[in-house]
């Protein structure tokens, strides 16, 4: 059976996995019919939003994350008050963070830009404080640490309040609304990853 390739919008509150010990809304509730064996790419958190890939390939996990050439993943954050210029430096200079095994990680430079809001205004799932300030940031990251993007934010004085992965590589997320799903030919995938692969 030839494999098959998913990119799917997924939603706030929902985990990026099929099965879980928890009562938990899970991929396999968002009605559409993945065939067996079909496992994320990387993952989301549960309050995270946005572009997910899909696949029943298992060799995709390992050419996407182990391979040598690096693969950035655009970021819309929305965050609480105003980011200045000099705090959107120090997050494309680096910052120091914890990661697994309480040790401290300095993030790679990246791109960060301050921007308006992601280019599709999907509904926020957050009720916005009509006393507080926020502003929203573009970042473009070729690393992923636990919970990266929002101990970042968080370091420079603005805990994250809505994070919405937009793109991988060349593969984006576009208009596709949030539950959504889009199946790729293998083509259109690898090339979109810019990955050379022959199955």
């Amino acid at each position: 059976m030839p494999h098959r390739y998913f990119l799917l919008h997924k939603p706030y509150d929902v985990l990026s996995q099929f099965v879980s010990p928890y009562p938990q809304r899970l991929l396999g509730d968002l009605g559409f019919d993945f065939p067996e064996g079909t496992h994320a790419i990387g993952r989301l958190d549960l309050h995270s939003e946005g572009l997910l890939l899909l696949t029943t390939n298992s060799k995709v996990t390992r050419l996407l994350f182990q391979g040598l050439k690096p693969h950035p993943r655009t970021y819309y954050v929305e965050v609480k008050g105003i980011v200045s210029a000099e705090e959107a430096e120090r997050l494309r200079a680096g910052v120091s963070f914890l990661v697994h095994g309480g040790r401290d990680y300095t993030s790679a430079p990246c791109d960060v830009e301050r921007v308006a809001g992601p280019p599709h205004p999907f509904p926020s799932p957050y009720t916005h404080n009509p006393y507080l300030t926020y502003s929203w940031l573009r970042m473009s990251l070729t690393e992923g640490k636990f919970h990266q993007v929002r101990k970042m934010v968080r370091l420079v004085g603005h805990p994250c309040v809505r994070l919405l992965r937009t793109s991988i590589s060349g593969l984006e997320l576009g208009d596709l609304p949030p539950g959504g799903v889009r199946e790729l030919s293998e083509t259109d995938f690898f090339t979109g990853l810019e990955i050379d692969y022959e199955g």
